[in-house]
């Protein structure tokens, strides 16, 4: 085993869904991320510390951070454990990815620690344990960019199979209004049944999606960024959703819409000019009916999981 006794990590944002792309497409962002100090203790246990005053469950079971590490030392069974500090930028409720931040750089930095020995996939199956805690259903859409940074499509979750996707370089500006909206309560409200014409148009726009990262065409992207199953449904529970989404497309975004179960907003533009306009837009909105709220204009980010020098 690696001798490195601690280490930081930057855990960042990530963007589930990609709109038409439900629970199979994950987008890891530059901004915003949580901070986590992760110790190698020789004892076989594992110790959940939040620094920022955020009520975190200390029980490692009911963490997002703790449960996936439970699991890790479980299949090492070495006599070790972990201490971990977590500092949350990333708000719990926020749709971007707060409990896949904790899961994925718990399991990221502990990997570390110990030279290396599971790979990303594994990282990946450990992390999902965290998603299974906070909105009970094991799903990677997070944790998958999160650990493997950039856009992945998840094929399978059992046998877990990821998918690395080429993007072109797009920007990405997102308004969180300070609301809560738990993924829980938001899977709960989903139908169960789709219509099959309904189906058929959201398979092609997800492929078609993915073939638009791939081949560099930005028009393709757009028309793809279209979802007709889960997003009537979710964005009710958005304050405004119809405005910013129209006012950020008149504005040339190229499209987008629910950022994981909201309440969230993201959108893709070309540039950064106009991914500044769209951020204009969305602060006047919520400006206006007087919600407070978030903005961030951001990059996909290609890397993950950082590890700080």
């Amino acid at each position: 085993m690696n001798i490195i006794k601690k280490i930081t990590v930057r855990s960042p944002a990530t963007v589930a869904n990609l709109v038409c792309g439900f629970d199979v497409l994950g987008m890891c962002l530059n901004a915003p991320y949580d901070t986590m100090e992760v110790h190698l203790l020789d004892e076989q246990k594992v110790i959940i510390h939040s620094t920022d005053g955020y009520p975190l469950p200390t029980d490692p079971m009911l963490n997002t951070a703790g449960a996936p590490l439970v699991e890790m030392i479980g299949e090492l069974n070495a006599g070790i454990g972990f201490e971990v500090m977590i500092n949350k930028n990333i708000k719990p409720g926020s749709g971007l990815g707060s409990s896949a931040a904790s899961a994925a750089g718990a399991v990221v930095a502990a990997n570390h620690l110990l030279g290396n020995v599971f790979s990303k996939p594994d990282l990946v199956r450990f992390a999902m344990t965290g998603e299974k805690v906070a909105s009970g259903v094991k799903h990677a859409d997070n944790v998958a960019p999160c650990i493997y940074g950039g856009v992945t499509l998840i094929r399978s979750i059992f046998p877990l199979d990821i998918v690395s996707i080429p993007v072109p370089e797009l920007f990405v500006t997102v308004v969180h209004p300070q609301i809560e909206v738990k993924t829980a309560d938001a899977r709960q409200i989903l139908r169960k049944e789709v219509l099959l014409k309904d189906a058929i148009r959201q398979w092609g726009n997800i492929a078609g999606l993915v073939a638009g990262f791939m081949q560099n065409d930005m028009e393709l992207i757009g028309r793809s960024l279209e979802d007709v199953i889960i997003e009537p449904v979710r964005s009710i529970l958005i304050p405004a959703f119809d405005e910013v989404k129209n006012r950020s497309k008149i504005a040339g975004a190229l499209g987008g819409g629910i950022s994981g179960s909201g309440p969230s907003i993201f959108m893709l533009s070309k540039e950064e000019a106009t991914a500044k306009k769209v951020e204009t837009e969305m602060q006047e909105i919520y400006t206006k009916i007087d919600l407070p709220f978030y903005t961030y204009v951001t990059t996909i980010n290609n890397e993950g999981v950082k590890i700080n020098p």
